[in-house]
């Protein structure tokens, strides 16, 4: 205390003397520091890393359902009560194309036939390719594109081609080559690139329909029919398809539109977003505990320099900060790294996805926030217990 006009004023604690104060125990047991931040960082890297890559796969959805549209539906056969399997009639696809806010249809028709790279495989073995035999203007109406070569383009040549997953199975990376397709050689003239919205497709060899009634026997009736309309026209469409597509049996057709599904996979992933931020919270909450901890025992340790530093003056404000800052450093160190694992994380990860990389504000300011009032919750015990020693109970127990 220092004498000013008769008074005495108490001592005050420097901003600059409350940091170097702060970081004592923390330059001299570095380990034990290290250590007490890794549970902060790991729950504010899970909060950052779930929200960003969240962000990150919403806004490439998003992109998708803006280049596809989501004014595509698919028309397939179901099941009629008691009816058994049903099928489409072959006035389906003309009968569709008269609906007013339709734009495009294609077809394609399921071929009983399988697909190898030579002739000398046991038919047994197929590797799971489906041979579909499609419209000309199959590739338009998915909006779709080839990774390599030209679609078919009619004709009824014996030619193919390959869906992304049926060309990677068949160990195929581009056109001019033969496979062995039922019970003879047909030319690969395309490989497509996948199709979001027709899975089933890229794991297919795509033929002529008059090549698949020539050579294999096919009888034309399509197993799919994929439907473009006028996008504020869709659920219209939708309503009057089954009817339409089968007037005899609406009841046996399945309208689907295939958006629909990339949705219902994003809202899953929220499902799981929602699990990991609630693992990550636990993380945050391991973390302040483990500072807590850290900072009993550092109170308990340094007993002998509390009773020192209160019997040259210091007060128990002064000492409570001292352990108060010492664990909001730690937690702000901790937060601090958390953040930046958890952008390099979602980094990473979103160039490896093709995603744009999105981080949103409030993952990396809520999470230092977070961090900051678990560390001062965190270090507010062990700093009023520090407050609390007087000065010759200190000395006399260290």
């Amino acid at each position: 205390m220092k004498a000013k006009s008769g008074r005495l004023e108490p001592s005050r604690l420097h901003i600059g003397d409350l940091f170097r104060t702060a970081t004592v125990g923390l330059r001299t047991r570095k380990a034990r520091a290290a250590l007490s931040t890794l549970g902060i960082m790991i729950g504010i890297a899970a909060i950052v890393g779930v929200l960003g890559l969240s962000e990150s796969s919403k806004s490439d959805l998003l992109e998708k359902l803006d280049r596809l549209g989501t004014n595509m539906l698919t028309v397939q056969a179901g099941t009629g009560i008691g009816l058994g399997n049903a099928e489409l009639p072959d006035t389906a696809v003309p009968m569709i194309e008269r609906i007013g806010p339709v734009i495009a249809v294609s077809a394609v028709s399921n071929i009983d036939a399988k697909v190898y790279r030579t002739d000398l495989v046991p038919s047994t073995l197929s590797g799971g390719i489906t041979v579909k035999a499609a419209d000309a203007n199959l590739l338009d109406t998915l909006q779709g594109s080839l990774a390599s070569g030209r679609f078919l383009d009619g004709g009824g040549y014996p030619t193919t081609v390959l869906g992304a997953v049926a060309a990677d199975r068949l160990g195929i990376d581009e056109p001019g080559v033969n496979v062995w397709l039922g019970d003879r050689w047909f030319g690969v003239v395309g490989i497509l690139e996948p199709l979001d919205l027709s899975p089933d497709l890229d794991r297919a060899a795509l033929i002529d329909p008059d090549a698949a009634e020539t050579y294999l026997d096919g009888d034309g009736v399509p197993s799919a029919i994929y439907v473009r309309t006028t996008p504020d026209q869709v659920d219209a469409v939708m309503g009057v398809l089954p009817a339409t597509a089968n007037p005899e049996n609406p009841d046996q057709v399945e309208v689907s539109r295939p958006t629909d599904a990339l949705e219902a996979r994003e809202a899953a992933s929220d499902a799981l977003t929602a699990l990991f931020l609630g693992l990550g919270a636990v993380a945050l909450l391991v973390g302040g505990v483990g500072i807590a901890n850290v900072m009993v025992i550092s109170v308990l340790e340094r007993r002998s320099e509390i009773g020192l530093r209160r019997a040259l003056g210091a007060t128990r404000r002064h000492v409570a900060l001292q352990f108060l800052g010492e664990s909001l450093l730690l937690s702000t160190v901790g937060g601090a790294g958390g953040v930046a694992l958890g952008a390099a994380v979602t980094a990473a990860y979103a160039t490896f996805r093709g995603w744009d990389t999105l981080i949103p504000t409030i993952s990396w300011t809520g999470g230092l926030a977070a961090a900051i009032v678990i560390g001062a919750i965190a270090g507010l015990y062990p700093a009023v217990r520090a407050a609390r020693m007087s000065p010759t109970e200190a000395l006399r127990t260290a």
